[in-house]
């Protein structure tokens, strides 16, 4: 049985994590299949918008225990090369084009979290769980790390890294790490809101806002990354979409991306 679901909804595609038997803990099968349906949106002339999901009641429980037993016995080198995969599926993930949303239903523990983190927009069911667990089992957060301290800061980080304590949903909203809480009847309702919103809107323009937010986030504001900015908003507007979505402004008509 495959690891994940794929469906596609118009422009939407919905990635959904398949082993509720394993609360959705991922090996080396689900990472390939990860990297490949994210690499597979981000080709997509179709897809404007992509839901990762999962079924049960854990969104995900960070590695699976039968993979981990097997890390057991891996040498440095041998954990080396399965690490990159990892590292690589979360950088794919990251680097999608396309807007991503994490639609969390159930607790999401240690790597479940650089998923999550990975991820532009988090939604989460107010009876969810959060846990950086590594700590406890004497590892550390390492591969997730670069994507988790961005999304909560690292002054949550500092807490949640070294204590491994379990967290709530409100707290997640309250340190940054998701976007919105809603009971689980609102779910679905509340990621459908969001994915209109980004349908709605340009997709050149969500496209280039994401890659904005990733190059301007943490930087030193200098002379370099001012050239970047004034370079970004001139490509925009001499851009078609860009021209378009002005002239239907003032036109007051739809844009072309929405007809």
């Amino acid at each position: 049985m495959t690891a994940l679901t794929l469906t596609h909804t118009g422009a939407l595609l919905t990635i959904t994590l398949n082993r509720p038997e394993v609360r959705n803990a991922f090996n080396d099968e689900v990472i390939a299949e990860l990297t490949q349906a994210f690499q597979t949106a981000a080709a997509s002339a179709e897809t404007r918008v992509v839901v990762l999901a999962a079924e049960g009641p854990a969104f995900c429980a960070g590695a699976d225990l039968n993979w981990m037993r097997r890390m057991a016995d891996y040498t440095r080198t041998e954990n080396l090369a399965d690490a990159a995969k990892l590292a690589e599926m979360l950088r794919v993930m990251y680097a999608c084009p396309k807007p991503t949303i994490a639609r969390i239903q159930g607790d999401v523990v240690a790597g479940g979290m650089g998923l999550v983190a990975a991820c532009d927009m988090a939604v989460a069911v107010d009876s969810a769980g959060f846990c950086l667990s590594e700590v406890k089992l004497g590892l550390i957060p390492a591969t997730i790390s670069p994507y988790v301290v961005r999304a909560m800061g690292a002054r949550a980080a500092h807490r949640y890294f070294l204590t491994a304590e379990r967290f709530s949903a409100p707290e997640a909203h309250r340190i940054g790490f998701v976007h919105e809480v809603v009971p689980a009847e609102q779910l679905d309702a509340k990621v459908a809101e969001l994915v209109k919103a980004l349908v709605n809107a340009s997709p050149n323009a969500v496209r280039s806002c994401k890659e904005l937010v990733q190059t301007v986030a943490g930087r030193e504001i200098d002379g370099t990354l001012i050239a970047h900015t004034v370079e970004g908003i001139a490509d925009i507007r001499s851009s078609s979409e860009g021209k378009e979505g002005v002239q239907s402004f003032l036109q007051k008509r739809k844009p072309n991306w929405l007809v």
